[in-house]
């Protein structure tokens, strides 16, 4: 009996050493982007409404959206990012936002997403 034993946990050791590792995803964009917009008080309020968008990228092709206002989560979401030729898709699965394809540059403020049209949609934190 102890021979089956040890034959099975030589076996067992074989098959986890002759797993694979998984690929390492070193983009540039993984890490934190984010948008803020600052909306002026009117007459009809006291202070003035912060708006901030957030999309934490991870190297799993995933990441998270959260949409704050006032410091406050209004609404959040995960997503799925792909990249290809240039360009980064993030699409927004079980929500009705659309996907949105963007791609990375450099300015004076730092790493900036950019949309289709040249709008920078969220600066490098």
């Amino acid at each position: 009996m102890k021979k089956v034993f040890s034959f099975l946990a030589i076996i067992a050791i074989i098959l986890v050493s002759n797993c694979s590792e998984i690929p390492e995803n070193n983009d540039p964009v993984i890490g934190i982007w984010s948008d803020v917009e600052v909306e002026a008080a009117s007459q009809t309020s006291k202070g003035g409404t912060t708006t901030r968008k957030e999309w934490i990228f991870n190297d799993a092709y995933l990441g998270r959206y959260h949409q704050k206002s006032n410091g406050k989560i209004t609404f959040k979401t995960d997503f799925k990012w792909s990249y290809e030729n240039d360009t980064y898709t993030i699409s927004y699965p079980g929500t009705d936002m659309a996907d949105e394809q963007v791609s990375m540059k450099a300015s004076t403020e730092g790493s900036i997403l950019s949309d289709s049209q040249g709008n920078t949609m969220a600066l490098r934190e």
